[in-house]
């Protein structure tokens, strides 16, 4: 594990090109609760020029993301930023309990309608981050580091994918779906064939898969293999048309289905659950083509996949290459809070709530 946290550690750095697209409507209070605007307005009139110092926090032991896009929101859209002062740690520092992760102090006036904004900013982007990194470190139980592809396309609007994509390369995820997810980090997006093409080949795989690599010779063949449910016949059909030309089949065959291998091999059904992509579904495949000599055809699985369904395929020594995981890594479940902690430099506070230095930040020029 230290290892993996090692390379993850190498690559995740600050990237201070990144441009970020925010809304107009910012400046304008349009996405900050009311009563923040309000509270700015009374501020105006009764208690201009009162130095507060804000300070936000979580409650999980969690990778951190979201610093730089909020950073770069106040540097946008806070009143006369430029005397604000902001600490923080950086996009990818590990996080523990209740530690500050950043301090903003300043004219509550000229930032305070922000502190909502910046909540939600770090709190999805720390969630995400969070999650791909602990599905990473589970890809990796069985010794070797196993590629994690982020397909959380279809599992949230649109418009999250370029901070989604960022956020899962924070926590580890290099392969990702669409190009927008690979906007703020500078790659483009990867992928092969969805069901649709199958289909418009009248289910034909390996004329799919033929046409697939006429039209992309450069790219690793990798060919979706359960639109017929039943992944064996049709991985090997494929391997014996395009030997090592085929770099792997992917398997998402779904949660309500049983594949024909199992129909075929009753004798092979035991106390397990032989629906979707299972265990025993993928050690019969990697047989099937091994036994052919196709050691080299790698399998991709996707289709449901979490932390801890990994964690169950890793220690079962289940032979899988790569893990293709959406929905799961899109959970928001990290909360951020922002507390005004200190009036003009003395400590001033709700009750309970109280200023937390950290050493660990660094002041933002």
């Amino acid at each position: 594990m230290k290892e993996i946290e090692m390379k993850l550690q190498g690559k995740i750095k600050r990237l201070t090109n990144r441009t970020f697209k925010f809304d107009e409507r910012v400046g304008d209070g349009w996405f900050s609760a009311v009563y923040f605007l309000k509270t700015c307005e009374i501020v105006k009139k009764f208690k201009p020029g009162n130095v507060v110092t804000m300070q936000f926090f979580q409650k999980n032991d969690a990778v951190l993301c979201g610093t730089d896009e909020a950073i770069a929101l106040v540097k946008t859209f806070a009143k006369n930023p430029e005397e604000l002062e902001i600490y923080s740690l950086k996009d990818g520092d590990k996080i523990s309990p209740f530690e500050t992760v950043m301090t903003i102090t300043g004219p509550y006036e000229y930032f305070g309608f922000l502190e909502g904004m910046i909540d939600g900013i770090l709190a999805r982007r720390t969630s995400v981050a969070t999650n791909v990194y602990n599905v990473v470190k589970a890809a990796s139980i069985s010794g070797v580091q196993k590629p994690v592809i982020f397909m959380g396309d279809r599992d949230d609007h649109f418009s999250q994918q370029a901070g989604d994509g960022y956020a899962a390369y924070i926590g580890g995820s290099t392969a990702q779906a669409t190009h927008a997810m690979n906007e703020w980090w500078g790659k483009q997006g990867m992928g092969t064939m969805p069901h649709a093409l199958i289909q418009l080949f009248e289910g034909d795989i390996v004329a799919a898969t033929k046409a697939y690599h006429e039209m992309y010779p450069e790219d690793e063949l990798i060919s979706l293999v359960d639109y017929n449910n039943d992944v064996i016949t049709d991985s090997l059909n494929l391997a014996r048309e395009f030997g090592d030309t085929l770099k792997g089949v992917r398997v998402d065959t779904s949660r309500t289905m049983v594949d024909q291998y199992f129909f075929r091999n009753q004798h092979v059904l035991g106390d397990f659950d032989p629906r979707g992509v299972n265990p025993q579904l993928i050690f019969a495949l990697r047989k099937a083509l091994d036994d052919e000599g196709y050691h080299h055809v790698k399998i991709v699985v996707s289709g449901g996949f979490t932390k801890d369904r990994i964690t169950q395929f890793e220690k079962l020594n289940v032979p899988v290459d790569i893990y293709g995981v959406g929905s799961s890594l899109l959970k928001i479940n990290i909360a951020f809070t922002g507390d005004n902690v200190l009036l003009n430099g003395i400590h001033q506070a709700k009750s309970g709530r109280f200023y937390r230095p950290n050493p660990r930040l660094e002041k933002v020029e």
